[in-house]
């Protein structure tokens, strides 16, 4: 039997991850093997679930996705946005977001989901559920790095070094944890998902002036 998430993700976020608004990118750097975007303000709306790296967002969906399908206060439905990042979370600091995410917390993970673009903390329905808290991220910098494949934590971790040695051979300076940034449906073929590393660079803009 298909999982609360992955029923949910197969159903409204189609094999093509165009189809759904993502966060806008300002402007972007190209290098050899990742990018450095800037990303505006966005909301989100953000729980807490305690799970594993691979469970936190099936667990959370019922929460989030609850609120996004109308039970809110006003009744409204929230159309669902792209990518779901999951996050480490440092103690007592919100991240850098993207339309669903999971930050490591003490007690498991944050998982957001970013708001579209029409929306303002003012006109956002306000959640009925008191597991929902809407927060405000600001602009950030950060640099990308992007492969297909697998969701598992092992593959991450193992492009996540990929990642880390391709800054520092480019002397990038990034602070705080990565965010793995999902596009597509679970239905996806395996190989042609597009998966993302995203970390903050560093407030200097990243570049190590030694």
């Amino acid at each position: 039997m298909k999982n609360l998430f992955s029923l949910f993700v197969s159903v409204l976020v189609p094999v093509d991850a165009n189809a759904l608004e993502e966060p806008p990118v300002r402007d972007e750097i190209v290098f050899k093997d990742f990018v450095i975007r800037n990303y505006g303000p966005m909301l989100v709306a953000q729980t807490e679930v305690e799970a594993s790296f691979n469970d936190a967002g099936n667990k959370a969906f019922k929460i989030l996705g609850d609120y996004i399908f109308g039970n809110n206060i006003s009744r409204t439905k929230i159309d669902m946005t792209a990518p779901v990042v999951q996050q480490k979370n440092e103690p007592e600091k919100i991240s850098m977001t993207a339309p669903v995410i999971q930050e490591k917390s003490r007690q498991g993970y944050f998982v957001q989901f970013t708001m579209p673009s029409r929306f303002t903390k003012e006109n956002l329905p306000e959640p009925k559920d008191l597991r929902v808290a809407i927060v405000e991220v600001p602009a950030r910098q950060v640099a990308v790095y992007s492969y297909s494949g697998s969701w598992s934590q092992k593959r991450f971790d193992e492009k996540l070094t990929d990642f880390r040695f391709a800054l520092e051979r480019e002397r990038i300076q990034t602070k705080g944890e990565p965010l793995f940034a999902r596009f597509n449906s679970p239905w996806q073929l395996w190989f042609l998902r597009r998966n993302e590393i995203w970390l903050e660079l560093s407030s200097d803009g990243g570049k190590n002036k030694q």
